[in-house]
């Protein structure tokens, strides 16, 4: 019954201004500019203003009072609804047309309810706060990984004969008016080490060094650009390995590779020169020689983790208790 058409009702209470016609309510016709529309309601709230009211009462103390403020919110209403054009172009058509009921109140309530601020704003506030979140979060992960790495024995010492050999330490202490605490030449000597170590070593992967242009935001205003680059990459490869059928070089193997295993760019740089050399090795660019590789992955995997202490005792534990009881089990 609800989505059967109701008759025509023309002008509606819950609706613009009621059962009132707008353009009454100002006194203005349907021709009437917007320097016009303004101006009757200027006039009209002067008069009926709940503050600058001063007619005498109709029905009693203070009914007067409470007319005018009835009055002067219609007269708001009625203004809210011609000053703006579109609002005004669903009201004409709603004086047009009043017999389609449901659309009038939808564009109503599409327009009260819609969001005020522009939707491109919050989309470009959103991804600029993911951005300046992800570059952050990246040198705290880089920072983590220098101080880890200024703590292994390995790297240290070596990080501290190159600041030897360069005379960097020496300069720390100092004698003198000069002369410092421990705790600065040791703050200062570690800072020492910490930078030797960020210019020597080659971290990659989730802790390597933050770019600028990999955060959120340049990868969207560099979309275009990468997605070009990706059309003449892909055609220079038809054509290279597909059309002319050239051998692949190191690089176009290792791609393939990569492609197979299904690794990221920076999750295939992380890895050590001597496995892929290995790859190469094995020709894994070739499908069937890669999932021969596979296989033989999985069953090493398969092996570790038989002989895995800790796996006999969690498959131990499953036989014997499951995971469905509740046991005081130190293990």
């Amino acid at each position: 019954a609800a989505l059967l058409p109701r008759p025509a009702r023309g002008l509606t209470d819950r609706l613009y201004c009621g059962r009132r016609v707008c353009y009454e309510v100002l006194g203005v016709s349907r021709q009437a500019s917007k320097a016009e529309i303004a101006r009757a309601y200027r006039q009209l709230a002067r008069q009926y203003h709940p503050d600058r009211y001063r007619g005498e009462p109709a029905g009693g103390e203070g009914s007067g009072a409470q007319e005018a403020h009835e009055k002067f919110l219609l007269i708001a209403a009625a203004y809210e609804t011609l000053k703006d054009e579109e609002t005004r172009k669903d009201y004409d058509y709603m004086l047009d047309h009043p017999e389609e009921y449901y659309r009038h109140y939808y564009h109503y309530y599409r327009r009260r309810l819609a969001p005020k601020v522009d939707v491109t704003i919050v989309i470009l506030v959103t991804v600029c706060a993911i951005s300046v979140f992800q570059f952050f979060s990246w040198w705290s992960s880089y920072n983590e990984a220098i101080n880890y790495l200024a703590s292994v024995p390995k790297y240290r010492i070596q990080a501290t004969e190159i600041a030897k050999q360069q005379g960097l330490l020496n300069k720390t202490k100092e004698k003198g008016k000069n002369r410092r605490s421990k705790e600065e030449i040791r703050e200062e000597e570690e800072e020492i080490i910490k930078d030797i170590i960020k210019n020597k070593i080659d971290i990659k992967g989730g802790y390597q060094k933050p770019k600028i242009y990999d955060i959120l935001l340049f990868q969207i205003l560099l979309a275009p650009f990468y997605w070009c680059k990706y059309i003449v990459w892909y055609c220079w490869w038809i054509y290279c390995f597909t059309i002319k059928g050239q051998e692949y070089g190191v690089e176009e193997k290792l791609y393939i590779i990569r492609r197979y295993m299904k690794m990221s760019q920076s999750q295939f740089d992380s890895l050590e020169d001597h496995q892929k050399e290995t790859f190469l090795e094995r020709q894994l660019w070739i499908r069937e020689n890669y999932e021969v590789y596979k296989r033989e992955q999985e069953e090493e995997l398969k092996k570790k983790m038989a002989m895995d202490p800790r796996w006999k005792r969690y498959r131990r534990w499953m036989k014997n208790e499951g995971p469905g009881r509740l046991t005081f089990i130190d293990d």
